[in-house]
């Protein structure tokens, strides 16, 4: 198998339409590879650090934070 800088090397030495083409196949690869992953959805995220807000009264931190502003 060839290293990254043999591979980088040979491509140099490819005419420039052998080098878009090759580019192009690498792309379509590279985005077969990433449409076979299954997509992630934001609703992993719930609850997610909740044990850093328990215990605090929601508005009575945003009444603070507001405070803060004024200086």
């Amino acid at each position: 198998m060839l290293t990254y800088d043999e591979l980088l090397n040979q491509v140099q030495h490819l005419t420039p339409d052998e080098q878009l083409k090759l580019l192009q196949e690498v792309a379509m690869i590279v985005r077969r590879q990433f449409a076979s992953k299954p997509g992630r959805s934001i609703k992993e995220l719930r609850g997610l650090g909740k044990e850093v807000w328990e215990g605090i009264d929601a508005q009575e931190y945003v009444n603070q934070e507001r405070n803060s502003w004024a200086g």
